[in-house]
């Protein structure tokens, strides 16, 4: 009966922060747009960032129930399966091409975050509150600096983001209250999938890492699985690489630099070393794909999927 129970938790969770995740960005897109904020600055950073919203709910609900593991796992997990799972189903649907200058400047950036958090953990094995507001005032220089550099972007860059993200808008009550609707889903959907969640793994005697790494990382990260989709679909996989990499940076500096802000968080190193390093591998490994032929097409995407599923089973293999 519990495990029912946890079970039907943590589905309610994913579908709760799933369609919140979906009603905030749709209307932070809209209201971003009415304040005429650029289009290529709102693909980077209200969708990209939207999207992480459910790991930012599901962190910090984490977090502050004294589940640490979950929510550091739930990042680092988050960031394996967007590389890995979610550009190698993207490029095997649409090989994506590196063609737009500022895609391919942000994936260093990306690895820099990733490393910073390495140098976090592993020298004093936890994200102290100064940690995280270095972590996010990093991020305010970051979206500063998108800004600043939009206005030198290619017409065809910004025609993409156009194309996407560019419709005339309006905001009215309806976009305010979808805002609204949206952070309440979200909340309410992180604080059932965590308990679900680590009552679960308590009653498997799973580690509550692991169940970060897993169930909750693939839960919160629906609606990039969602957008990088739909964005390949309709043969625009630029803004879906740009959706992950903008996402993972996210991740790092806003969703634990927050989470830190409010209650900081660790873990011995020896718990979360392994994630790390297939974390920051998995990151150093799309900069070689996209600057040797500035694409992912199906090979390398199968490359990503076979690495993501040895992954997956190492852990299960290591968990029992």
């Amino acid at each position: 009966m519990e495990f029912a129970l946890n079970l039907l938790l943590i589905a309610g969770g994913i579908v709760l922060l799933y369609f919140g995740g979906e009603a905030l960005v749709k209307n932070a897109v809209v209201l971003a747009r009415s304040w005429g904020i650029s289009t290529m600055v709102v693909g980077l950073t209200v969708v990209a960032f939207g999207t992480s919203s459910p790991e930012l709910a599901a962190s910090l609900a984490a977090a502050l129930t004294g589940s640490p593991a979950i929510a550091i796992g739930n990042v680092v997990g988050s960031n394996i399966l967007n590389i890995l799972l979610i550009l190698g189903v993207t490029a095997f649907l649409a090989p994506i091409r590196a063609q737009a200058q500022f895609i391919k400047r942000e994936v260093p950036f990306m690895i820099g975050a990733a490393l910073m958090l390495f140098v976090f953990l592993y020298f004093d094995q936890q994200i102290t509150r100064w940690e995280g507001l270095f972590s996010v005032v990093l991020l305010g220089l970051y979206i500063w600096f998108l800004y600043r550099s939009s206005v030198g972007e290619s017409l065809e860059v910004q025609g993409e983001f156009d194309q996407e993200y560019g419709k005339p808008v309006q905001a009215g009550w309806q976009t305010y209250a979808g805002i609204v609707l949206g952070l309440v889903l979200l909340g309410v959907g992180a604080r059932i999938l965590t308990i679900g969640a680590v009552e679960l793994a308590r009653g498997f005697g799973v580690p509550e890492l692991v169940i970060g790494l897993t169930i909750v990382a693939l839960g919160t990260s629906l609606p990039e699985v969602a957008a990088s989709i739909t964005a390949a679909l309709r043969r625009e996989p630029d803004i879906a690489l740009g959706n992950i990499v903008g996402s993972n940076i996210f991740n790092i500096l806003g969703i634990l630099g927050i989470t830190a802000l409010v209650q900081p968080v660790g873990l011995p190193w020896e718990n979360i070393q392994r994630d790390m390093w297939v974390m920051l591998l998995a990151s150093v490994l799309l900069w070689p794909f996209l600057a040797t032929g500035f694409r992912l097409g199906r090979r390398e995407g199968g490359v990503f999927l076979g690495l993501y599923v040895a992954y997956i089973a190492f852990l299960i293999v290591t968990s029992i």
